[in-house]
C-alpha cells in the first residue's frame, strides 16, 4: 500500500511504525473471510481492509477523526484473526491501536458514551470496585428488561451470585509441593478474581503440584488491556509499568496469565513501551518472561493423572489464544494428556463477542456473534466447554445451558484438584 505521509510526520515514531505496517499491506482482501464483523455485515468498511484504509486515510490527514471512521473502527472486536489469515504479515494489531490513539485524542464522544468509557476503565481494572458494581448489577437485574442495551450487557454480567474473594489472591508466595523446580508469578487480573477466584485457585494448585513456587506480587494488578484497547494509552502504560515493577521486584523467571487477552496484552508490553527510554528494556524482559499457563504446562508436562471417567470436552480457542499468542494445540494437548476427549466447533476461528468492553460497548453485534459460537459449540455434543479467556468463558456461559469452565480447572481436577463446582 502507497503511503503519503509527510517528513514532519515521519518524525513521530508511532508515525514512522504506521506507515511501515501500511506498505505491508497488498489489498488481497483474504482478511475479509475471517472477520466477524464483515462476516455479519458484508461491509468492506467493517472488514480490515477497509479499516486499514480509512486508518491511513486518518493518520496522514493530521485532522480530528471523522464519526463515520470511529463508528467502522470501535465495530473492530481486535479478535486478530485477519492476522492469522494475512499472507503478508500486516500487522493489524498496533495499527489499529494508533488508530483507537488518535481517535481518543481527537474525537468528541457523545456524552452517554463518553461516560460509559471512563466508568468501565475506573471500576473493572479495580476488583474491589468491580465486585460491589456486579452486587448492585445483581440487585437490579429484575429490571434487567427496562434497561438501555448497553446496560443490559453490564447486568447480564451478574446473572450468578457473586463469589467471595479469595484468600488466595492477596499478595503471598505459594511453595511448591515437590521439588522447587522454578519461581514464576501469577497474573491474578482484575475482574476474572472478581468472576471466577476459582481459575487462579486452580492454577496456584496445579503449578505448585508441579514444582512451581508461586508468587502473587504486591502491586501488580490489571494488565492495562481494557484502557489500550479504548485508546487511553497513559493509563495503559501506567499499568504496564506498574506490573514490570512488581514482577521485578518478586525475583521470578517466569510470569504466568491464565487470561488469554490478559497474556496477548503482557507479551505486547516490549512493543507499548518501545518509545521510553526509562522502560524500553524492562518491558521487553517481562514480555519474554510472560506465558499463558498452558505454555508452562506443555514445558514441564502433566504428571499423575487421576485415572477416571471424564467428561467430553468442546473446546473454544479464544481469540487472543489462538490469533494473539498463536497457541492452538497445547490446550487441547494437555487436555487430552489428562484423560478427556477433545471436540472443537465449526467455525472457531471467529470471536465469540467478548472481546473485552466489546459485548458492553457492541451489544447488538455481540450477542449476534454469541449466537452463532453458542450454536456451533453446541453442535459438537461436548458435555462442558472449556477456554482459555475469563471474557470468553462469562459471554459463552451466557447463552449456553452447558457448563462452561477454564482449561486449568480441568487440568488441576484431572491431577488431584477438586472437582469444578459447575460440574458437580
Amino acid at each position: 500500500m502507497q503511503t503519503d505521509f509527510n517528513i514532519a510526520q515521519l518524525a513521530d515514531p508511532e508515525i514512522q511504525a504506521a506507515d511501515a505496517i501500511l506498505r505491508n499491506c497488498v489489498h488481497c482482501g483474504f482478511c475479509t473471510a475471517t472477520c466477524p464483523t464483515y462476516v455479519l455485515l458484508g461491509d468492506e468498511l467493517d472488514s480490515p481492509r477497509g479499516r486499514i484504509y480509512m486508518i491511513k486515510n486518518l493518520l496522514e490527514s493530521d485532522v480530528s477523526a471523522p464519526a463515520k471512521v470511529v463508528k467502522h473502527i470501535d465495530r473492530c472486536l481486535s479478535c486478530l484473526s485477519c492476522m492469522t489469515t494475512c499472507p503478508a504479515s500486516v500487522d493489524y494489531m498496533h495499527l489499529v491501536d494508533r488508530a483507537r490513539a488518535r481517535i481518543e485524542e481527537t474525537f468528541a464522544r457523545p456524552i452517554g458514551d463518553r461516560w460509559l468509557r471512563r466508568l468501565l476503565a475506573f471500576v473493572v481494572p479495580n476488583p474491589g470496585l468491580f465486585r460491589l458494581a456486579m452486587m448492585g448489577a445483581r440487585l437490579v437485574r429484575p429490571l434487567r428488561a427496562l434497561l438501555p442495551g448497553r446496560l443490559k450487557g453490564m447486568v447480564g454480567m451478574a446473572a450468578a451470585p457473586v463469589p467471595p474473594r479469595s484468600p488466595m489472591d492477596r499478595p503471598q508466595v505459594f511453595p511448591a509441593n515437590t521439588t522447587r523446580t522454578r519461581r514464576v508469578a501469577l497474573m491474578n487480573g482484575c475482574a476474572q478474581q472478581v468472576l471466577r477466584p476459582a481459575i487462579n485457585e486452580s492454577t496456584i494448585r496445579l503449578l505448585t503440584r508441579h514444582g512451581c513456587e508461586v508468587v502473587v506480587a504486591e502491586g501488580a494488578g490489571c494488565c492495562g488491556a481494557l484502557v489500550h484497547h479504548m485508546g487511553r494509552e497513559a493509563e495503559a502504560h501506567n499499568q504496564a509499568k506498574a506490573n514490570i515493577a512488581a514482577w521485578e521486584k518478586a525475583g521470578v523467571e517466569a510470569v504466568v496469565v491464565n487470561a488469554s487477552g490478559c497474556g496477548t496484552t503482557v507479551k505486547d508490553y516490549g512493543w507499548m513501551l518501545k518509545d521510553d527510554a526509562e522502560w524500553a528494556a524492562r518491558a521487553e524482559k517481562v514480555s519474554a518472561m510472560a506465558c499463558d499457563i498452558t505454555e508452562i504446562m506443555s514445558e514441564i508436562g502433566l504428571s499423575e493423572v487421576i485415572d477416571a471417567d471424564r467428561p467430553t470436552v468442546t473446546y473454544h480457542s479464544a481469540c487472543s489464544m489462538q490469533h494473539g499468542q498463536q497457541l492452538r494445540e497445547e490446550p487441547k494437548n494437555l487436555l487430552r494428556g489428562a484423560g478427556f476427549k477433545v471436540l472443537e466447533p465449526n467455525e472457531g476461528h471467529l470471536c465469540c463477542g467478548s472481546a473485552g468492553t466489546y459485548n458492553l460497548l457492541q451489544p447488538e453485534l455481540a450477542t449476534r456473534l454469541q449466537a452463532r459460537k453458542v450454536a456451533n459449540l453446541k453442535a459438537t455434543g461436548g458435555e462442558v466447554i472449556a477456554t482459555g479467556n475469563i471474557g470468553c468463558l462469562v459471554q459463552i456461559a451466557g447463552g449456553m445451558g452447558i457448563p462452561v469452565v477454564h482449561t486449568v480447572e480441568l487440568l488441576d481436577w484431572a491431577t488431584g484438584g477438586p472437582e469444578p463446582k459447575i460440574l458437580t
